[in-house]
């Protein structure tokens, strides 16, 4: 357990509990979260994970532009529901990233558990996409991962990070009920 998982643990706490205001400096802090959580993957060889940090930084750069100027008139994004066309292709990019990832992972690294670690980078993926655009279907997303996520670390014995899941799936939970509320308090949008 080393003081850098310790810091980075606090900014990623820090940061879920922002997005689950929608307070759009979840972003910086969240920057801050994964360039350290590279070094921390990199040294638990969990590889996939940590090239899904520098994913994050780079969408988290999107996330903090989009929330402040995605919405009508490049004004401030509202929260959505997902479209039925992503409920068709998401979980098929699930299914084949990880299983291309997986193989990957498996053959040319001594990656840990190369196949849920794979398949939670994929579908963590997925959800920060999600998030990036305000779609309330994140934050289920996120609370299945959370889950999976907390038993992985204690595995690999990232009792930090095992527990900073844990507090994630807790702020996941009240993001949900946060951006639902949210959602239904926003007026509908007028016919054309």
């Amino acid at each position: 357990m080393s003081a850098i998982e310790w810091i980075a643990a606090a900014f990623g706490v820090v940061s879920v509990w922002l997005s689950v205001r929608e307070n759009v400096w979840s972003w910086p802090t969240a920057i801050v979260n994964t360039a350290l959580y590279v070094l921390v993957f990199r040294d638990a060889k969990l590889y996939a994970d940590m090239g899904l940090q520098v994913f994050y930084i780079a969408i988290s750069c999107y996330g903090w532009y989009h929330w402040l100027h995605g919405g009508v008139g490049h004004g401030e994004l509202h929260v959505s529901r997902i479209r039925r066309r992503e409920l068709l292709y998401l979980p098929v990019l699930a299914v084949a990233g990880t299983l291309v990832l997986g193989t990957l992972l498996g053959r040319y690294t001594d990656a840990a558990v190369p196949y849920l670690d794979s398949g939670l980078t994929v579908c963590s993926l997925i959800a920060q996409w999600l998030m990036t655009r305000k779609v309330l279907e994140n934050w289920s997303l996120w609370i299945v991962l959370d889950v999976l996520y907390v038993g992985l670390f204690i595995h690999r014995a990232l009792y930090p990070t095992a527990l900073l899941y844990a507090v994630f799936l807790v702020l996941a939970a009240m993001g949900h009920v946060q951006w639902t509320r949210s959602y239904r308090a926003r007026p509908e949008p007028a016919a054309s």
